[in-house]
């Protein structure tokens, strides 16, 4: 089985939130949801958990509370892109479903043409598509 990445976020609404990731276009799998919990899969070895502050709480250990953006960004999440119109899709249906611009698609340099949204919780998905001749095809 591949190595997978699970990202575990704090929410403070399951319906509001699953909205906007169902608005993203990614697919929710219902084994793994429910009253407390929501997974979304992203792509095949990437999956994004919803979890509502009680559920995230027996994760953590010393002490630790979870927290939903506020003023702050400790994390960045970063998808590739397969073209620039995917960035720009990515983030007109961030806007449309509850997120919004957090910063707006820009080419930062040559062959790097990414934004960022913020989800209605305030959790940051930036979005990047790097041109291909560039990374050597990756």
């Amino acid at each position: 089985m591949a190595r997978m990445i699970f990202v575990n976020l704090p929410v403070t609404n399951l319906g509001v939130a699953d909205a906007f990731y169902d608005g993203l276009g990614f697919t929710k799998i219902g084994p793994f949801s429910n009253d407390v919990a929501s997974a979304w899969r992203i792509d095949e070895n990437i999956w994004v958990m919803l979890l509502l502050p009680g559920f995230y709480s027996t994760f953590l250990r010393e002490g630790d509370q979870p927290s939903t953006p506020s003023g702050t960004q400790q994390k960045l999440n970063a998808l590739s892109a397969d073209s620039r119109e995917e960035v720009d899709a990515f983030v007109a249906a961030a806007a449309t479903h509850g997120g919004r611009v957090y910063r707006p698609a820009v080419e930062e340099m040559p062959g790097m043409y990414g934004a960022a949204v913020k989800d209605p919780d305030g959790h940051v998905w930036e979005i990047m598509w790097m041109d291909p001749a560039l990374t050597g095809g990756a």
